[in-house]
């Protein structure tokens, strides 16, 4: 089997890394600045190089690899943020992982990496009064890219060229796992700088690889059943439901009485999006207690397997130090679902082998 090598920039705790591994990828190098998630990544990958602050940092001096991934900083292109778009401080460092790819290739006559991919909110579709999706496109192209005639990006999509050849496409985690896991709506666009192979790895159907233990020194295995509802219960049967909290407003204010109690939560609804600022909360009760029932937020455990991660993967740093349950959830909340990132390192093993 061809070795194929990658490096992580936004690293997070390395969920990329990971994905990459259980598909027989070797993780090279990680540049990351947030201590808590270096910490953890260092404990998950010793031999991984450490390069720190993006801006720092020369494409054509770091170790060539095969695969460049990067979840640039979403705040200012999310629904939820202050919508700078790319022009803010925080997700304009976009530009850094694209001059970062292209002095790599500079150096190396154009063979290294072979891929990219770039992961960010579904926001970043309409950003900018979406002019900052075609900014994206064109820092992968290097040439303007017309907005399709519906005056909208769609959710999938190609763009393919002399020289690279680009797919995008919104994936959900919620459906990427059985049972589901938590709704995360997130824009994963491949380029391939040295073939035709980007709507393959992005759109061909394919199994998700699923978790079946920590990777890493400290972890626990991840659970095999439903990853929500995990708590510790000492045999009597808990109900979790993910809790609507928009739904409950919208019924209180029509004084809807059925809709106000669907709102703490019904069979099948998919887990609130998990946030880096605020927990999710969800409706617990125990099957023979409805009525002493509370809704409470998620643990930091079952954060992890509602992303499809190993149970305790953010637990421990390098020395076995504990990391707070705040920095547990705030990188979390940044991070990405591993089904998804499965997914798609599948898809670039398999194409490439």
């Amino acid at each position: 089997m061809l070795v194929l090598t990658l490096g992580s920039l936004f690293d997070g705790i390395s969920v990329f890394p990971l994905a990459a591994r259980l598909n027989g990828i070797e993780p090279v190098w990680a540049s990351e600045i947030m201590k808590a998630p270096v910490s953890v990544t260092k404990r998950h990958f010793p031999g991984m190089l450490h390069l720190g602050d993006i801006t720092r940092l020369n494409g054509g001096k770091v170790p060539p690899v095969d695969i460049i991934t990067f979840g640039s900083p979403c705040q200012n292109l999310s629904r939820i943020g202050d919508r700078q778009g790319l022009g803010g401080v925080k997700s304009s460092l976009f530009f850094q992982a694209i001059r970062i790819i292209k002095e790599m290739r500079d150096a190396t006559g154009n063979i290294f990496p072979t891929i990219a991919v770039w992961e960010n909110v579904m926001g970043s579709l309409v950003s900018g009064n979406r002019a900052d999706y075609g900014a994206v496109l064109a820092a992968f192209t290097g040439r303007a890219v017309p907005m399709p005639a519906s005056g909208r990006w769609a959710n999938a999509g190609m763009v393919r060229g002399a020289g690279i050849d680009l797919a995008w496409r919104l994936m959900d985690a919620q459906y990427w796992a059985s049972p589901r896991l938590a709704r995360r709506q997130r824009i994963f666009l491949v380029a391939d700088f040295r073939g035709r192979r980007a709507a393959e790895i992005l759109f061909k159907p394919r199994t998700v690889q699923h978790i079946t233990v920590a990777g890493g020194k400290g972890g626990n295995p991840a659970a095999q059943g439903n990853r929500g509802p995990f708590i510790e219960t000492g045999g009597r049967i808990p109900q979790v439901r993910p809790f609507q909290m928009y739904r409950m407003r919208a019924a209180a204010v029509k004084q809807n009485h059925a809709q106000f109690i669907g709102s703490f939560g019904r069979e099948g609804d998919p887990y609130t999006t998990i946030l880096s600022s605020r927990a999710a909360p969800f409706a617990f009760w125990y099957e023979d207690d409805q009525a002493g029932g509370c809704i409470r937020c998620l643990t930091e455990r079952e954060t992890e397997r509602l992303m499809g991660l190993p149970d305790g993967w953010t637990e421990f740093g390098v020395t076995g130090e504990r990391i707070s349950p705040t920095q547990r959830q705030r990188a979390l909340g940044n991070s990405i679902a591993l089904p998804c990132a499965c997914y798609i390192m599948a898809g670039i093993r398999e194409t490439i082998d």
